[in-house]
């Protein structure tokens, strides 16, 4: 395993990220296992840079956290105002005026947005907590493996804020509207069990078989030729969204003759 020559491995230092590559197979750690891998800006723009480096060689992109937990959240010193190097706190997003601040904002936000795309399929492999900017970035995944410890709290609007980095979308597809608003409003927090009851994670195994069961998933996804399966996500997303029967029939045979016309140049070759 190594990591990528081509990725800011001081950016990354500073984001608390680490980035393997192996194969097909890109795993992403939080590493401030400390502060059970808390987040600040730069672990949002170090998240962005490796999605803008990852070469189409990477097929699956799992993401995780360092020691016991996945990640609690956003670097609480950032909102009592502690400095922090280098980090804009929340007095600084409003500082910068509303076009600024919705500006670092969206920066923020494409950290978490490039793992939704069907260019690969992403993982979040949860144990312990997963709060509110933590939440978030297992929501961000296609997949979630969570180990039987896991925990899932938004907490954004118990501290009179809202989730920010794209995480409404992923949660209302997964749970429905009613569930989603009551898990937000609330700031409860969801166990394993009841997260896999109502469809927020995909399997929860002991938590000496997170690594395994990760393994297994990925193996199991890599199988289908990558266009197939880049088409394939591309159609359930926009089935997710809302696309008309004529819409999404209309996208299916679209998609299907790419697929064919692929396959018959493959065979050429």
């Amino acid at each position: 395993m190594s990591a990528s020559s081509a990725v800011d491995a001081d950016l990354l230092g500073r984001g608390g990220v680490r980035l393997v590559l192996d194969g097909p197979r890109a795993t992403i750690v939080l590493e401030r296992p400390d502060v059970l891998n808390a987040q600040t800006p730069s672990t949002w723009e170090a998240l962005r840079h490796i999605g803008e480096k990852l070469g189409p060689d990477v097929r699956v992109v799992v993401v995780r956290g360092s020691g016991r937990a996945f990640s609690a959240g956003l670097d609480r010193r950032l909102f009592t105002g502690d400095h922090v190097d280098g980090e804009p706190g929340l007095a600084d997003i409003l500082q910068r005026g509303p076009e600024g601040g919705a500006a670092l904002i969206a920066s923020f936000q494409e950290g978490f947005r490039w793992l939704r795309s069907p260019e690969r399929v992403t993982v979040a492999a949860v144990r312990g907590h997963a709060i509110g900017a933590g939440f978030q970035l297992a929501l961000a995944c296609d997949f979630r493996v969570a180990a039987e410890d896991a925990r899932f709290r938004m907490a954004e609007t118990s501290l009179g804020l809202v989730p920010d980095l794209g995480g409404t979308l992923p949660l209302v597809r997964l749970v429905g509207y009613s569930r989603a608003a009551e898990i937000c409003l609330s700031g409860r927090s969801v166990g394993a069990t009841e997260a896999l009851a109502m469809g927020l994670v995909n399997a929860v195994v002991p938590v000496d078989g997170l690594d395994s069961a990760v393994d297994d998933l990925v193996a199991a996804v890599t199988l289908p030729l990558p266009g197939a399966t880049r088409e394939t996500l591309a159609l359930l997303a926009a089935a997710a969204d809302g696309a008309s029967e004529e819409e999404q029939l209309r996208a299916e045979r679209e998609a299907q003759l790419r697929r064919l016309a692929d396959l018959a140049a493959l065979a050429k070759s």
